[in-house]
């Protein structure tokens, strides 16, 4: 009689390399994702800011339209959309991207609320050009506010980096998978993705929770 164990560590080694590989495809795609989401979201609270009410109605519209629809379904429509030459991983960092970025608009906005109104107040007394009242005095503490809001939502991204894979992007999940795939052993592959996404996400966690408490 044959005696079957749940767990083999023969399989959970030689899964692992092909899971880093996939790390490195999924923290790239998070760098890159959160980078476009940061620079867009600002661009998206100062528009929405800055216009009339029904000067923005669009680009409302837009945004909810964005947070309200799934981000995998986002993946596959703008994928099958978008024409061969252009690789899935480019299309997956922007749709993360511009996903997420509806949402850091969102942070932006209470940033920048946040700031005392006794500095736009000094910034007017100064005399400062529109501009540089915001460059220098009112987005500084904006952001300021904003980095731990920022951080969760890094983390967040890097977590549904997996719906990637209906992308046919081969990142940490679809390597196991795939490795389930070829070996019919899936406990190993996929609880070695779950550590490699804890060791990766408790201490950015630990780190933005420090942020909080120290910018509180």
């Amino acid at each position: 009689m044959t005696e079957t164990t749940i767990w083999n560590w023969d399989r959970a080694w030689e899964v692992l390399p092909d899971l880093l590989a996939g790390l490195r495809i999924t923290v790239l795609a998070t760098v890159v994702g959160m980078v476009i989401a940061a620079v867009l979201g600002l661009f998206i609270a100062l528009a929405l800011r800055a216009s009339t009410r029904w000067g923005t109605a669009p680009l409302r519209l837009v945004v909810d339209f964005i947070r309200m629809t799934p981000l995998l379904v986002q993946l596959v429509f703008v994928y099958l959309l978008s024409p061969p030459q252009i690789p899935a991983l480019a299309i997956g960092c922007v749709v993360l991207g511009i996903h997420y970025a509806t949402y850091m608009s969102e942070v932006y906005r209470a940033g920048i609320e946040a700031v005392p109104q006794g500095q736009w107040e000094a910034a007017v007394a100064l005399n400062l050009p529109r501009a540089r009242t915001w460059g220098a005095v009112i987005l500084p503490q904006a952001v300021r506010n904003t980095l731990p809001g920022l951080g969760n939502y890094a983390i967040s991204m890097f977590k549904e980096t997996p719906f990637l894979f209906a992308i046919s992007v081969v990142e940490m999940y679809q390597a196991a998978q795939s490795f389930g795939a070829n070996t019919f052993s899936y406990i190993e592959p996929l609880t070695m993705v779950g550590l490699l996404f804890l060791i990766v996400s408790y201490p950015t966690s630990l780190l933005v929770r420090r942020m909080e408490t120290r910018l509180a």
